[in-house]
């Protein structure tokens, strides 16, 4: 099957968050998909790598913010591209409230939020699928939300030419530039389930610079 099928899809992009004892921690993600209107029911999936995934089977409650296209990249690279088991997302981070539920939502860049809780779960190997009823929400602004194809054309920054006496790899998420004159093993002999260094994308998220 040609992967590039999924690229058909199209995804809204959000930032989950959520909190276990007195760590509170968030991800981008573009899973989130409405299943019911009565009651008001939501589906999330998450990666088993991803910190907060392991922070929400233990906490069963969650926040997501819907990005909008005032967004700039600094969001995704807040939440996107570092792991909450590394550093405190929320230290050094001001624009956010806390909901009724004790967890945080962002309040820059995002136009509503939605407070959850798990109401079942569905092992999908390498990921969770979360079935949630929404608790609480607040409409935070009228500006448009982003899409995943929004993201690609307006919010993230344009790649740079990277001068190299091999092949020079690029993720199509992150930017993260993979060079094979400066790596011990060349892009295309990696395994299959090798993924991003920076935003954990599987290699196929990977073009060859031009």
């Amino acid at each position: 099957m040609d992967k590039k099928v999924m690229y058909s899809l199209t995804y809204g992009l959000y930032v989950i968050t959520t909190v276990d004892g007195d760590k509170k921690n968030g991800c981008i993600m573009n899973t989130a998909m409405q299943q019911t209107s009565d009651p008001s029911c939501i589906s999330v999936t998450l990666n088993k790598t991803d910190y907060t995934e392991y922070m929400l089977e233990r906490s069963g409650k969650f926040n997501i913010s819907t990005i909008s296209e005032k967004a700039d990249f600094s969001l995704f690279k807040h939440f996107g591209f570092q792991s909450g088991r590394d550093i405190d997302k929320f230290a050094d981070f001001t624009d956010y409230k806390e909901a009724a539920n004790g967890i945080p939502y962002i309040t820059k860049g995002c136009n509503a939020y939605l407070s959850c809780e798990v109401a079942d779960k569905i092992d999908l190997g390498t990921h969770v699928l979360f079935i949630a009823n929404v608790i609480d929400g607040e409409v935070i602004s009228t500006d448009p939300s982003a899409s995943y194809a929004y993201y690609q054309a307006n919010i993230k920054p344009a790649a740079k030419k990277v001068e190299s006496t091999g092949k020079v790899w690029v993720c199509k998420i992150c930017g993260y530039v993979y060079d094979d004159s400066k790596e011990a093993v060349p892009f295309e002999q990696l395994p299959n389930d090798w993924t991003c260094p920076i935003c954990k994308h599987p290699k196929s998220d990977f073009v060859l610079q031009s």
